[in-house]
């Protein structure tokens, strides 16, 4: 029981938790990560793909884990590194315009 100023919650690594992302929080991340690379893939792709990347390899825990993190994060990090490609040959090719007839 907790009394005035000793609060029953401590610091993570007090309890020799390890403090890396797991469970719901990474779960999050991965499927805010989806999201934002399937829509890239239809309105703005320059932003939201490398939001995706970033949200799937936070959520793999800023390691390369492949299948065993859980298919959303691979998911997010896969389709964001396309939509970011695919945004950089859109804008590559709208600089090449033949000008104005």
């Amino acid at each position: 029981m907790a009394g005035f100023g000793q609060g029953a919650r401590r610091h993570p690594r007090s309890r020799g938790v390890n403090p890396s992302r797991t469970g719901p929080d990474s779960a999050t991340l991965a499927i805010i990560g989806v999201v934002c690379a399937v829509a890239g893939l239809f309105v703005a792709g320059i932003i939201l793909g490398p939001a995706a990347v970033v949200c799937g390899w936070l959520a793999m825990g800023r390691t390369w884990k492949g299948a065993s993190a859980g298919w959303p994060a691979l998911v997010a990090v896969v389709l964001g590194a396309i939509d970011t490609v695919l945004a950089l040959i859109a804008l590559a090719g709208a600089g090449t315009g033949a000008g104005i007839l």
